[in-house]
């Protein structure tokens, strides 16, 4: 007879769905110091999305690519950061995640291809 294990850590709502103010979900001060710098950088400038498709469009957004879900350490890491224009970061990165799927791949140096 196999043992079940349910994990008592609660699960950290979408920040879709997530109702706290954006401070309160990790957001704050840090993170738009960190956006602003991250975006600032040349190769960060243009979304990576529309690149691929190849158009340049400014990026506006810093995408987690793995969905951090509370994770601090996934957060910050800048590894996990792709710039993104707001339509592709509101429409084509929702639909991957409510799916669950990602259908966008990464090449070595974690840009995306398409």
């Amino acid at each position: 007879m196999g043992s079940h294990y349910m994990s008592t850590t609660p699960r950290q709502p979408s920040w879709r769905t997530d109702k706290r103010k954006t401070a309160e979900r990790g957001y704050g001060g840090r993170w738009q110091r960190e956006r602003k710098a991250f975006l600032s950088r040349p190769e960060n400038v243009l979304c990576v999305m529309c690149k691929a498709e190849g158009r340049d469009t400014a990026a506006t957004v810093v995408d987690h690519k793995t969905p951090h879900k509370g994770d601090e350490t996934l957060m910050w890491d800048q590894a996990n950061w792709q710039p993104l224009c707001k339509p592709h970061h509101d429409s084509d990165k929702q639909i991957e995640e409510k799916k669950g799927e990602q259908r966008t791949r990464f090449d070595s140096n974690g840009r995306v291809v398409w």
